[in-house]
């Protein structure tokens, strides 16, 4: 029975997609053609080699394939981790799959194992699928063939095999085969001075194509491999620095070069085995290559290298940097093999180079968990102590060694640190910057009291002890353990932070220990270690942060800093801003400065624009004459997204013909988006070279269609704005009729202006559970994010599922109150589950955004706290999926979702549910109902109103306006200033009305009001509001001489006037207050600071006819004298949303005085009251200036506009400057106070009529003949 898994290794994307077709790359192909032939098969028995064996007939030479020679197979004598089985194939040799099989006949297999490779064997590697998983899946029972074809060939002499786990009723057992083919290898070794010097025709012609591959395996970890020489002094060099392979291109002759452009590749290349090179160039674009990963760059289009070193450059050259050491492998230049033309001398040889890889044999062994720790034997001698290792990690502490003394005990941590028996603590500290990945030495001696710890042989601390430190009879590496005396054996046991890294060349007394025997159990203990490896990985090689994040790691994870990026999560893949000023007015926010990410996780970046929130919300991206702030890609995002776009184009001219209507060739074009010229100007279709007057047929002169093509000696313009959305912006205006003489004229480009979001109300309705819409499969195999926003009233449904051969992914509402989105990589079903304390199906917009990356998956659900679950530590990494997208319902046609789906997002890119639905039964485009979502943003009693694509405010019965109701509308008064709203009746009056009438105001009594306004002044006494009506029924709102607030009100012609005065103190304070009047029935409330009740005797009787007067009244006839008075003294000060009921004069007066019943006397400005805040809970909308700096986000995550800070010296000079004017004013506030009173005091007795002055305990005339005389039938509302 045999059975082929499906390819093992899932394929992983290079980074950057090619913009050219490869010209070749062998080395990551699948399968070379024809490489499957069986290798073990025919090995002698010699070639196998294994760590134990149970028998002579259990030899690892009886482990092959579908033998029964022996006891049917190999098996070692004890089943555990540290068990291994080496082929030895005699020759580097292409692998393309390998096949496994139980012990014929027994109980004995292995359920999964790990492969190794190596061309020494020593210093394995462990072959990896997806840079983190290693284990084979293996075999079920003792007969059946499990095999694995590899999605990468490896190229090696030794292979070996580690069983990871067996069956558990059974033991270690197994028989395999590999296959594949004979490999060529052409290889050179290079001693760190010597190199290849390759020279081509000296006449050549300039190639747009280059390719050159290779192997390398180096032996230090920096050295230059390859140095290009072309003409006009460019050079292009290929170096190795710390492990990292470094592409650089210099322009030029000089030493800096004209430009310098480098890019980066790899991580950990000195690790002593084969990684792969190649470098395309197609014309300018060169793709650089090392092993899976690719990065990309420009080069000159026609360039050609004369002069090629391999392996370094000469001692007199432009680098300084040493030349390479170790060897190089199946050197290809342009289809020429370098290696092979150097053995035949056809290739100059400079200094020492063998044609056989040399290779040092250095045993590492790796620390990988926190259980690891080896214990070695020690002998000191009496005169000197010394111990010395190599060491690499990434993590930034550990324990390196320790050991205890006679009668002491020391620690090395980094540092080292010993204790004597009086608890005195040494210590000594040397080194820095050691968690790089690279390789450290470290090197303890003490001789003669001197204790020295020296770090990369350089940098060194001396100790001087006060007592002799003479080691005990063992060290500890890695870690500590303590003995069981039961079994004898060593169990971890580590204080300090452990160790996890890679070790080797480790000396003790300058005796190097020998890990191939600690591996076979004849020196020292050890536990959890990978012997003859170094295991260490990269994680930020490639890099899994997006947008620009930093990537920082330790031994077992890595972090990504999304500082400065405008990107949050673990992996900075999500945006921290809106994709439109759609969505930030939609989250209440006011006109301002934004930044806006048209594409959320995709790549344009992050946008700073100007949102004008009024009416439509428009974007403005351009200010004029052709500087646009953002790129190509920005202005496409955001002119495609847009639901429409314009751009003002005027040209003024004198005697300069425009576009030479209507024949003729046209003299001024100008250039869109795409690059191609256009001939019509603004206002007018696209292609019909005409201007805006040609289509309205009204130019100034009839025979043409533009004005300027009148050629007129005097003045003309013909100005526009476009609006074909694919045209947009304009990029380059050309301007010709301009050489005659006498010609004159002058152009501008208007900004470009974007409103609406396409993206942000594109919608769908499903009405049937099996109804869906289908779309392209997801391609999210690193990251993945998904947001969307939906409203049912379904209790459970999906929202989308997207499937796999065994991946998958889906989100689904599985109860009213839970979200859930599931997937899987490989690693089994993965879920991460949201529950609110509040139902989901609600008929409600809710939002859901769900996002999975390497490192974790989170699900967020409106403002209910989110839930993140970490993945696996060394789990697949790729989703991988095939079929169709579903949205709304299942591939099944099971548990199909009810309800509105709304601005479907997928890794930043916008699904048209809207198209798509309608071509679809079942789903209905579009989606009704916003305001029951967003109603809540109108606010002061604005009014939601439903719109196809969202909403809007109806601010008619606010005093308030802008885009929710939110801004204040006041003005400043002086005195002789007054607004009047009038109301007129539906029937004219006059005094001598009949009864009829009467009862007809009398069915129009107002049974309740209610009236509010905010005011600031430092007046006092001063008349703010009065209401009057026919009858001589009125109520007048004023601060008395003490600055208290006084309500002066007349319900009924034959009663008295009745006052009420708030008890809060001083009001005329020059501060912001908020009264609120409000009569139910016989109740009157009046709210300022504070709020009380007044009972009514009578029903208020203001009728709906009246006259509203602010700060004077100008109604003729009798007037309460004191009203009277104070009337006379005007008011100085600021009103604010003045309403009665739904009426709001002062609003009326500022922005609607043409088309309402208002008349206003004297200077009426508009201010903003000196308010230090509006009164939406949202940003204000204000002017909002640019920040300084370049790379400035504003603060994240709040919504609001960036705005300027201002420094701390500015800060405090004005806060001085303020302090001192404030002090001034209160001076001369006093002041004239004291001055009013003295006046007040002095003034003479008037004629008959007036009254006298206010006193706190009768602030107003109560004389019942004092009555108001109205001459017309008007009731007029005073403010």
């Amino acid at each position: 029975e045999s059975s082929i898994q499906s390819p093992w290794y899932k394929s992983v994307e290079s980074q950057w997609s090619d913009p050219f077709e490869c010209l070749t790359n062998v080395y990551l192909s699948l399968f070379s053609e024809g490489c499957d032939s069986p290798l073990v098969s025919n090995l002698p028995q010699s070639a196998f080699k294994s760590s134990s064996q149970l028998s002579n007939s259990h030899d690892p030479g009886y482990a092959k394939l579908n033998r029964r020679d022996g006891a049917g197979g190999w098996s070692p004598l004890d089943s555990n981790k540290y068990q291994w089985l080496e082929i030895n194939l005699e020759e580097r040799t292409e692998i393309t799959a390998v096949a496994t099989q139980g012990r014929y006949g027994s109980s004995d297999w292995v359920t999964s194992y790990l492969l190794m490779f190596s061309d020494t064997g020593h210093n394995w590697r462990q072959y990896r699928q997806e840079d983190s998983i290693g284990a084979f899946s293996g075999n079920t029972n003792a007969d059946s063939v499990v095999t694995y074809k590899l999605q990468q060939p490896v190229f090696t002499q030794y292979l070996r095999v580690l069983p990871l786990d067996w069956n558990p009723n059974g033991r270690v057992g197994l028989r395999l085969e590999v296959y594949g083919c004979q490999y060529k290898s052409d290889v050179a070794s290079f001693d760190g001075a010597s190199y290849l010097l390759f020279r081509s025709d000296p006449a050549p012609s300039l190639s747009a194509k280059d390719l050159l591959t290779m192997n390398f395996k180096s032996l230090h970890h920096s050295g230059i491999l390859v140095h290009m020489e072309g003409q006009h002094g460019h050079t292009l060099t290929l170096e190795l620095l710390k492990g990292k392979l470094f592409l650089h291109f210099r322009k030029g002759r000089s030493a800096s070069g004209d430009f310098h452009t480098t890019v980066s590749l790899g991580s950990l290349l000195d690790d002593q085995h084969w990684h792969h090179i190649s470098i395309e160039r197609l014309r300018g674009h060169v793709n650089f290559t090392v092993d899976k990963n690719t990065q990309r760059l420009q080069l000159p289009e026609l360039l050609f290298f004369h002069k090629i070193s391999f392996g370094g450059v000469s001692a007199v050259g432009a680098h300084s940097r040493g030349n390479f050491h170790g060897c190089l492998e199946n050197v290809l230049y342009n289809a020429v093999n370098v290696i092979e033309q150097a053995k035949e001398k056809q290739v100059s040889v400079m200094g020492n180079i063998t044609f056989i890889c040399s290779e040092a044999v250095d045993v590492p062994v790796t620390f990988a968990s926190p259980e690891s720790f080896l214990r070695l034997p020690w002998a000191v001698s009496r005169d000197s102590v010394s111990v010395s290792l190599q060491f690499r990690t990434w993590n930034k502490v550990g324990l390196l060694m320790t050991f205890d003394l006679q009668h002491q005990l020391a620690n090395y941590k980094k540092q080292l640190t010993w204790k004597t028996s009086y608890q005195q603590l040494y210590a000594s500290v040397t080194g820095s910057g050691l968690n790089d990945g690279q390789w450290h030495s470290v090197e303890l001696s003490v001789r003669r009291g001197r204790l020295v710890l020296a770090v990369d042989k350089a940098d060194a601390s001396t100790t001087t002890t006060s007592f002799p430190v003479m080691p005990g009879h063992h060290i500890f590496l890695g870690g500590t353990a303590k003995l069981n005396i039961q079994n004898l054996s060593y169990k971890a046991m580590n204080p300090f932070n452990v160790f996890q890294g890679c070790m080797r060349l480790i000396h003790l007394e300058s005796n190097l220990v020998d890990l191939i025997k600690v591996q076979q159990m004849l020196v020292g203990n050890f536990s959890d270690l990978q012997m003859d490896m170094c295991g260490i990985v990269d994680r930020c090689s490639p890099s899994h942060c997006e947008h620009g994040g930093k990537c920082t790691q330790s031994w077992s994870t890595f972090h990504c800093n999304c500082s400065n990026t405008g990107y949050s999560g673990a992996t900075c893949h999500s945006s921290i801003y809106e994709p439109s000023c759609e969505a930030y007015k939609h989250r209440g926010n006011t006109s301002g400065y934004y930044y806006v990410d048209m594409d959320g996780s995709g790549p344009i970046k992050p946008q700073l624009i100007y949102c004008n929130m009024s009416g439509k919300c428009w974007t403005n991206q351009h200010l004029a004459y052709f500087n646009y702030s953002a790129d190509t890609e920005q202005l496409g995002a955001i002119i495609s997204q847009a639901e429409h776009c314009e751009q003002e184009l005027s040209y003024h001219c004198k005697k300069s013909r425009l576009l030479n209507t209507p024949e003729g060739a046209p003299f001024t074009w100008w250039v869109g988006r795409s690059g191609e010229a256009h001939t019509y100007w603004g206002g007018a279709r696209p292609g019909s070279q005409q201007c805006a007057c040609g289509l309205q047929e009204d130019c100034v002169d009839p025979e043409h269609f533009c004005n300027c093509d009148g050629d007129l000696d005097s003045w003309a313009n013909d100005s526009g704005v476009i609006s074909h959305k694919e045209h947009l912006p304009i990029r380059l205006l050309a301007v010709g009729d301009i050489n005659r003489p006498g010609s004159e004229a002058a152009y501008r480009v208007g900004p470009l202006q974007c409103y609406g979001d396409n993206d942000f109300w594109n919608a769908a309705y499903f009405n049937k559970e099996t109804s869906y819409l289908h779309f392209p499969t997801f391609h999210g195999e690193l990251s993945a994010d998904i947001s969307f926003l939906f409203k049912t009233s379904s209790s459970s449904g999906v929202f989308l599922e997207n499937l796999g051969i065994k991946d998958f992914i889906r989100i689904e509402l599985s109860s009213p109150t839970e979200v859930v989105f599931s997937f899987d990589v490989g690693n089994g079903p993965f879920e991460v589950r949201v529950e609110t304390t509040e139902p989901l199906n609600d008929e409600r917009w809710h939002r859901v955004k769900a996002e999975r990356n390497v490192k974790e998956a989170s699900l967020h659900v409106d403002h209910f706290p989110g839930v993140v679950q970490k993945a696996p530590a060394d789990g697949h990494i790729h989703l991988q999926l095939n079929s169709q997208l579903f949205v709304g319902g299942t591939a099944s046609r099971q548990k199909g979702f009810l309800g509105c789906i709304r601005s479907l997002k997928l890794n930043g890119k916008t699904l048209d549910l809207e198209e798509r639905a309608k071509i679809t039964p079942g789903v209905q485009p579009g989606c009704p109902g916003h305001c029951s979502s967003y109603g809540g943003l109108c606010q002061n009693r604005g009014r939601c109103v439903e719109k196809y694509n969202g909403f809007a405010c109806d601010c008619g019965s606010s005093p308030y306006s802008g885009t929710f109701c939110h801004k204040e509308v006041s003005a400043h008064f002086r005195p002789g200033t007054s607004v009047a709203y009038t109301f007129k009746e539906p029937y004219e009056l006059n005094r001598n009305a009949s009864a009829q009438s009467s009862s007809i105001y009398s069915d129009l009594t107002l049974k309740g009001e209610n009236i509010s306004l905010s005011f600031r002044t430092s007046q006092a006494p001063a008349l703010l509001l009065y209401v009057s009506s026919y009858y001589r029924e009125y109520l007048g709102i004023l601060l008395n001489r003490n600055g208290q607030l006084d309500v002066k009100y007349k319900l009924q012609n034959n009663r008295d006037a009745e006052v009420f005065r708030s008890s809060a103190r001083n009001l005329a304070n020059g501060q912001l207050h908020r009264v609120s009047i409000r009569r139910v029935s016989e109740t009157v409330d009046v709210l300022s600071i504070i709020s009380l009740s007044i009972p009514l005797p009578l029903s208020l009787s203001l009728r709906p006819s009246l006259r509203l007067s602010l700060s004077i009244c100008t109604e003729s006839g009798e007037m309460d004298p004191e009203i009277a008075r104070l009337n006379s003294l005007g008011f100085t000060g600021c009103l604010s949303v003045v309403q009665f009921n739904s009426i709001a004069p002062l609003k009326a007066a500022l922005l609607y005085p043409d088309t309402s019943p208002v008349i206003v006397t004297g200077p009426l400005t508009e201010s903003n009251c000196g308010s230090s805040s509006s009164s939406s809970p949202y940003a204000a909308e204000t002017t909002h200036s640019l920040s300084g700096k370049a790379d400035h986000f504003g603060t994240v995550g709040t919504g609001e506009p960036v705005v300027n800070a201002i420094s701390s010296d500015s800060a405090l000079i004005g806060g001085v400057i303020a302090v001192v004017i404030f002090v001034i004013l209160a001076a001369l506030a006093v002041m004239a106070r004291f001055l009013y009173r003295r006046k007040e005091t002095c003034q003479t007795q008037q004629p008959k009529g007036t009254k006298p002055e206010d006193s706190p305990e009768t602030p107003f005339n109560t004389d019942p003949h004092s009555q108001s005389i109205i001459s017309d039938t008007q009731k007029e509302y005073f403010i």
